[in-house]
This record gives structure tokens, sequence and C-alpha cells, in this order.
């Protein structure tokens, strides 16, 4: 099949190498000229450096690229989302399969990214979401890794299509759901305790606190979906502790370097300077707080990474603050 990519970042190449191994035609846009240039003539990932499949074409022309196929997949940040959407519907001529890759949330409205989608893409051209997510670092993928995601949608059918696009049987197995509220909750929610796994990293405290934080982290997602609709057993599948575990224990997450940093004494605005990639769960945080304020949502881990982010903090004054919460049951 044909598949247009719009995004060139890592992750955009990552999936884009999954797809033409699956032997599919595959289109890259991108508005960084470097970009393109560096995918046709060297065959090579413009932020990670690794060799791509060498039938990959990149181009410029977002006109080339939707016309090219009616699958899109999409793999931009939520920050840009609403930017690279109204270009691409003053393109569009017909229905198309919109696949999203990026995880994120919307913070002045606590949209979800197929939120997005439905409130910006005219019906007649919006044939259908799916969102595919899971444990999986675009470091590891672009290099045939072992990986596990799964493609949700709330059309069965559409979940089982992107399935059966991204599916490898040598190391890139993909599952389905129609859970699709949980799978783009699981996706956001995760990286803010990734930021705090960082942080507690960057503050030389050990293995039991991460696995503390990653365990409370599951808690206040739980209330994060059952208040919000989402179903609960999502978070015990790939896109809740899959993503979860593998975002807060490694080093190739984009969220735990910035949470490093902070927690060795940068601020945000040095972090986010510092950075190569977007850091979404910062964006997150400051939506998931307000939802939790407005909501009622007792969810002190949230609360407090907003508080080190947004209010300068001190994370040893955050870190002592959970400690000094009122003793209760696990459970």
């Amino acid at each position: 099949m044909k598949v247009a990519v719009i995004g060139g970042g890592s992750w955009g190449l990552a999936l884009s190498s999954v797809l033409s191994n699956n032997k599919h035609q595959v289109l890259v846009y991108d508005v960084n000229p470097k970009i393109v240039e560096k995918i046709n003539k060297l065959h090579i990932s413009y932020q990670l450096d690794e060799d791509i499949p060498k039938d990959i074409v990149a181009t410029n022309n977002l006109s080339e690229a939707i016309n090219f196929s009616d699958t899109i997949l999409f793999v931009v940040p939520t920050k840009v989302l609403r930017v690279a959407l109204k270009d691409v519907i003053q393109i569009l001529q017909a229905p198309k399969l919109f696949i999203n890759a990026a995880k994120g949330i919307e913070p002045e409205t606590f949209l979800r990214v197929s939120e997005i989608f439905e409130e910006m893409v005219p019906k007649k051209y919006l044939k259908g979401f799916v969102a595919l997510s899971g444990p999986s670092h675009a470091e590891e993928v672009i290099r045939n890794m072992t990986t596990a995601v799964t493609c949700a949608s709330e059309d069965e059918k559409n979940a089982l299509f992107a399935q059966k696009l991204f599916h490898n049987n040598d190391y890139f197995r993909v599952y389905s759901s129609t859970d699709l509220k949980g799978a783009e909750l699981g996706g956001a929610l995760k990286n803010i305790f990734a930021l705090a796994s960082g942080l507690i990293a960057g503050k030389g405290l050990g293995d039991n606190a991460r696995a503390a934080l990653i365990t409370r982290g599951l808690v206040e997602m739980q209330k994060f979906y059952e208040n919000y609709g989402a179903d609960t057993l999502s978070l015990f599948g790939l896109t809740g502790i899959g993503d979860l575990v593998v975002t807060c224990t490694s080093p190739h997450s984009r969220n735990y370097q910035a949470g490093f940093k902070i927690g060795h004494g940068k601020d945000l605005k040095e972090t986010l300077n510092s950075m190569t990639m977007v850091v979404e769960g910062i964006r997150t945080c400051e939506a998931a707080y307000k939802y939790a304020i407005y909501h009622d949502l007792d969810l002190p881990i949230i609360k407090a990474i907003y508080y080190v982010l947004f209010n300068d903090m001190d994370p040893e004054i955050a870190l002592k603050s959970l400690f000094e919460r009122s003793k209760k049951k696990e459970i």
C-alpha cells in the first residue's frame, strides 16, 4: 500500500522504516529541507543518524504527500498540530484515514488528538482516526529491535486495518483496541511521570523511589481514566503500564531527560532550550493539573510536578510535600 507520513522526525522515520520493511510505499513530508535532503540523498534519519530503507522518499511539497495516499500517518508534536492540520485541510479533496503516532494533550482545551482532528477536519474528509501508541522508543524501532504497540480506534475496522499495516512478524508486533480514549490518555499522561522519574534520577534517588513513582503514578492514571470515561483495563496494557514503565526507566525518553536536567538544577526555560526534541510531558502536565483542579481529583504527584515546572518549587520541597500527606490505606 501507499502511506503518506507527515513529519520526518525520529519517530516518523522509525515508523516509516517499519512500513517500508512491510513492503509498503512511503512518502515522508517535512517542512525542513535539510531533513528532506538527508532522507533522499543519504537515506539517514536527521535526528538519530541511523540508516533508513533506501526506498523511503521525502518531499517538502505538502500537496504531493496528501495526494499520495488515502492513509496518512501524522507524527507531529501536539504543539504544532493545529498549524499542520490547517495546512492539510486546505489541500484535502478526498476522505483520508488518519493515523496519529504523537502523544499529548492540548493544555488550553484538554482535547485529545483525535478530538482536535474531529474539530478541525470536515466530516466528509475524515474517513477515520487511529491512535498508534505503546512502549516504543524511536531509537530502538529504527534498528528493528523487538517492540509491541497498540492501534486503537473507536471503529474496530480501522484499528484492524492499521494493525495489519504496521504488524511485522520479525520485530514489530501490533495489537488492536477500541478504547481510543484509554490509548490516547495513557500515551499522554505517562510523560508526566517520566519527567518525575528523570527528576528522581537527577536528584540521586534510587530504584526504590522510581518503583514507588511508577506504582503510585498508575493509581493517579486510574483516577483520571475513571473520571474521563476511559476503560481502566487499558491501564494494564501496552498503552498504559507498558508505556509508563519504558518512559520512566529509559534515558531514551526525552521527558526523562528533561526531568533529569531539572533534577540537576536547571530551570524549565534552560531545560527546554537544551532539548533537541519536543518534551510533550510539560504541556500534558499543565493540562492534567488544570483538569484535576476543575474536576476536584486528588492527583498529588501530578500536582507536585506542576509546581516544580510552573511555580519554580524546589524538587526537594515537592518530594517532602508528598511524604507529609496524611497516612492512608494503599488500596
